[in-house]
């Protein structure tokens, strides 16, 4: 009862100020980080009778709140299984290394990922693009991967890179802020997995307000 309550003064809101669609995005950390906030923005301004809610996710869960319908339009990196549903490209970012200032894997030049495989490391849970990529780099060279802890978000990382716990891998465009008010240090990654591309899907029976955003996401 209670919750039907809540619906109904939320839909009552919503006719006052001319919401008539929720839309509902669901994300990596990465195209938040990154990319979405200002188009988001830029997106319900000139289509005030549409209401974008984002829920944050790794990659493998984002393509799970699609197939499962409870994502009208999904953001990730590729990687994970995407059959059955329309996906094109959406963006292309890089990982770099983010280390502890003075560390002995600093440096400018960029540094192959099988050089860092006997420190320990931080990063996302399970599920994450990141994560995947780094294991299976680590097993291509023969190693595994030192995980010394896993945590939800880009801030997390570097707060435990800057107390010294691990080394990282973070994606450029939301790594640099991160080191510049950490005090961190940061340096590019030599190999290929390490330049992403960011995938945005839709199901194949969208309506046309998931299909707008999609376009808009890839025009923008």
């Amino acid at each position: 009862m209670l919750q039907e309550m809540d619906q109904l003064v939320a839909e009552l809101a919503d006719a006052r100020q001319g919401v008539m669609r929720h839309l509902h995005l669901s994300s990596s950390s990465a195209a938040i980080n990154q990319f979405l906030p200002p188009m988001i923005a830029h997106y319900e301004k000139l289509h005030p009778e549409i209401r974008i809610e984002v829920e944050e996710q790794v990659s493998e869960q984002v393509v799970m709140a699609l197939r499962e319908g409870r994502a009208d339009v999904g953001v990730f990196v590729q990687g994970p299984d995407t059959d059955g549903l329309q996906v094109v490209n959406f963006r292309t970012d890089e990982l770099i290394l983010i280390l502890p200032k003075k560390h002995s894997l600093s440096g400018r030049t960029p540094l192959a990922f099988e050089e860092t495989l006997d420190e320990q490391w931080i990063s996302l849970n399970s599920g994450a693009a990141m994560l995947q990529q780094q294991q299976r780099a680590a097993m291509a060279a023969g190693r595994s991967l030192k995980l010394r802890m896993q945590v939800r978000s880009f801030d997390a990382v570097g707060h435990m890179v800057a107390s010294g716990l691990g080394i990282a891998a973070l994606p450029k465009g939301a790594g640099l802020p991160i080191v510049k008010a950490m005090n961190l240090a940061w340096r590019p990654l030599a190999d290929q997995w390490a330049r992403r591309q960011l995938k945005i899907g839709i199901r194949d029976e969208a309506d046309s307000a998931a299909t707008n955003l999609r376009d808009f996401f890839c025009q923008t």
